[in-house]
């Protein structure tokens, strides 16, 4: 290089070049290839519309995977993908990588669940999850005494080669597809939820003494005296959580949370441990619950139950009058819970009503629980947390098991009372740990955190929202006081819902990490699951490591510890995403079942969806959603406008937009689909409009 212009030319070259990953710095001055690896290891995910991406093993990084270069992989399974070259203009706008599946190491499953058919030729098992794209041929000798229209397990033999179909044999029949019990049992083998827990786990906690030794209640802080309780669903089994409140100096109030102490009985390694953390989270169907932890255990030593004795990990919290937390003690104790609330009936307290039942002083108790809970709301609120209110479907059962109504659960004063104080200690228990003196070293734990959205995603919910007359500010990016903001707008309108769902999916999921980047939604910076141990594996976790850290422990421990959490963060992430898909399964074969006897009837709804094909739409008093398709929307032919989320009709010019209040009759219910068909009815779509800018 003769001239410094010349060399700053290339200094600038280099820099660019790094900066976009083409060349790496090697060492001093010296620049070297960027080593990029030509292949990848991850797991496949369809999506229902038939899309394939292939999350990278140890990256939070995903491959686009086309059509054609799927091979014979299928939805779950671990792939190996050879990758394209990708162009620079691709880069800066940071498109995905594609590639080419070229390997299947391991298939996600061995058998499916779906629905067995008969053509001309040969039987076909048609899988219930979409995302498993390809029939699976049965041969007549491998039915196993099924019957066209029973739904089955079909177990894999070969996953067939080219364009071949997998071939299997049918291991178990499940029913008549379309009775609700086939399709209940169906969503438990299509999530792999096991019903029944191992035999060696059910003897290890039978095992378990009833009654903890003396020596551990002596050891432990003996709170039996205090005026403690439980406030549960009027259905509940267990009660894995207590409260109490007592006045304490200066006009503060002293909340003690308490919490059962799993790990007391679950201890890290057992068969016990192991098998929750398989299970990850319990799961909660209409009719039932698969739990996490076998019934001695959930139900009974750990369930704090009136008038016994239990073990449990308390946080003690000191509040002023403004809801700050001055002091905490976090403890292991001894509990005895005084009563076993509802919600209802600590509701009836809250809203005046009398109930001889009660002694004064435990209404007087609830009634300043009250106070505390609508302080820490205000609170919350004035530092930007969210407060999403989305209705819940409850079903009343007849005999046989069939659903005969569909509630919407109600959220009570009560239940935000629970709802805050179990916040409160969560993010007291999260600061504890994570707030390091300058003396300490880091503590490596589990963290409940929630990232900010994607900014694309937020532009598209303020042009979605602006629409009814509401504002999302987004200047200098979307805080969460703006979204708490938007969501007040719309608290009471006809759209409430719809635009729940849509903020919702604007949204970062919130999962477990062992890194803390905070709770968005929450607005808290540090926060995790400490009070559901009896149903949450993390919640399990947390309370071993508060007492590792209670008590001391070695370097090498710590580094043991950090390099566990990982692994549980990314297997109870994973479970509880199963869970909540599990749960919406179990939900809407209620919801089918119940509307099958209302084919013919009328119902007042809102477009909840809308696509080129069809509307979606939700009946708000049932919370059902069901489906119209173009092809019977025909007064006219309807064009898709992606930018006003809108059918529009080319002659008429009629619209049919996300949010309008539509009148439909129920024509079709397919059990075996899952699927609710309307037609409209009545005048045009009245479109809402009630938003304040």
């Amino acid at each position: 290089m003769k001239t410094e212009e010349e060399r700053e030319h290339l200094r600038g070259a280099l820099k660019r070049l790094q900066e976009s990953q083409q060349i790496k710095r090697v060492r001093n001055a010296r620049f070297g290839h960027l080593e990029i690896p030509q292949t990848v290891v991850g797991t496949l995910e369809m999506t229902k519309q038939g899309l394939a991406f292939v999350s990278i093993e140890g990256s939070d990084e995903q491959v686009f995977i086309p059509p054609r270069f799927r091979g014979m992989a299928v939805h779950g399974d671990r792939v190996e993908v050879s990758l394209f070259a990708q162009t620079a203009k691709k880069r800066e706008e940071g498109d995905l990588r594609e590639g080419e599946i070229i390997r299947v190491l391991e298939r996600g499953r061995e058998d499916l669940v779906g629905t067995l058919e008969k053509s001309k030729h040969f039987y076909i098992v048609i899988p219930d999850d979409r995302r498993i794209a390809r029939d699976v041929f049965v041969a007549k000798e491998s039915l196993n005494k099924a019957r066209p229209g029973d739904k089955v397990v079909v177990k894999i033999e070969t996953w067939g080669v080219g364009h071949l179909n997998p071939e299997g044999r049918i291991v178990e029949v499940l029913g008549r597809a379309g009775d609700v019990s086939a399709e209940m049992k169906s969503i438990l083998r299509e999530f792999n939820l096991p019903l029944h827990f191992p035999k060696g786990v059910v003897a290890e906690a039978e095992k378990l003494p009833a009654v903890p030794p003396t020596a551990e209640l002596r050891r432990r802080l003996d709170v039996r005296d205090e005026l403690c309780f439980t406030i549960d669903p009027e259905d509940a089994k267990d009660f894995d959580d207590a409260v109490s409140l007592e006045s304490a100096s200066d006009g503060h109030v002293r909340l003690g949370v308490h919490i059962a102490d799993v790990s007391y009985y679950v201890r890290e390694g057992s068969e016990l441990d192991r098998e929750a953390l398989r299970r990850g989270t319990s799961v909660y169907f209409p009719n039932m619950v698969i739990p996490m932890l076998p019934e001695r255990l959930s139900n009974i030593l750990c369930s704090l139950r009136p008038e016994e004795d239990r073990l449990a990990y308390s946080v003690y919290m000191t509040v002023t009058s403004k809801g700050e937390v001055i002091d905490y003690d976090i403890r292991e104790t001894v509990i005895r819970s005084k009563r076993r609330f509802t919600y209802e009936e600590v509701e009836h307290i809250l809203t005046g009503g009398s109930d001889t039942s009660v002694p004064r002083m435990i209404r007087e108790r609830l009634l300043s629980m009250q106070q505390l809970a609508a302080t820490l709301t205000k609170k919350r609120m004035k530092h930007g947390s969210i407060d999403f209110d989305s209705p819940e479907a409850k079903f009343r059962f007849d005999e046989s098991g069939a659903p005969v109504e569909i509630i919407k659960k109600v959220r009570l004063q009560s239940h935000r009372l629970v709802e805050e104080f179990m916040l409160l200690a969560n993010r007291t228990v999260a600061r504890h740990i994570g707030v390091v003196k300058q003396e300490d070293h880091a503590r490596p734990f589990l963290y409940r955190v929630h990232d900010s959205p994607d900014p694309d995603r937020i532009r598209e919910l303020a042009t979605f929202v602006a629409q009814f007359g509401f504002k999302l500010n987004l200047d200098g990016g979307v805080s969460s006081k703006a979204l708490q903001r938007l969501l007040q707008q719309v608290r009471g309108t006809e759209v409430e819902n719809v635009i729940n769902e849509v903020a919702l999916r604007s949204m970062a999921k919130a999962v477990y990490s062992e890194r803390n980047i905070g709770h968005y939604g929450l607005a808290f910076d540090y926060y995790a699951h400490f009070t559901s141990p009896i149903r949450r594996y993390p919640d399990l976790v947390v309370h071993r490591l508060l007492k590792e850290y209670a008590e001391g422990i070695t370097l090498k421990r710590r580094h043991e510890i950090a390099h566990r959490l990982p692994f549980i963060a990314k297997q109870t992430s994973a479970m509880e995403r199963l869970a909540m898909e599990a749960e919406r399964a179990a939900v809407k074969v209620m919801q089918v079942e119940y509307m099958k006897r209302h084919v013919g009837d009328e119902f007042q709804g809102i477009i909840s969806g809308v696509m080129r094909f069809g509307l979606f739409i939700e009946i708000d008093e049932l919370l059902a959603e069901g489906f119209i398709h173009v092809r019977d929307l025909d007064d006219d032919y309807y064009l898709y406008d992606e930018k006003k989320y809108a059918l529009i009709g080319r002659r008429t010019g009629r619209q049919y937009r996300l949010g309008d209040v539509v009148r439909v009759k129920v024509i079709r219910v397919n059990p075996e689909e899952r699927e609710i068909d309307f037609v409209m009815v009545g005048e045009r779509p009245r479109t809402v409009r009630r938003g304040r800018t």
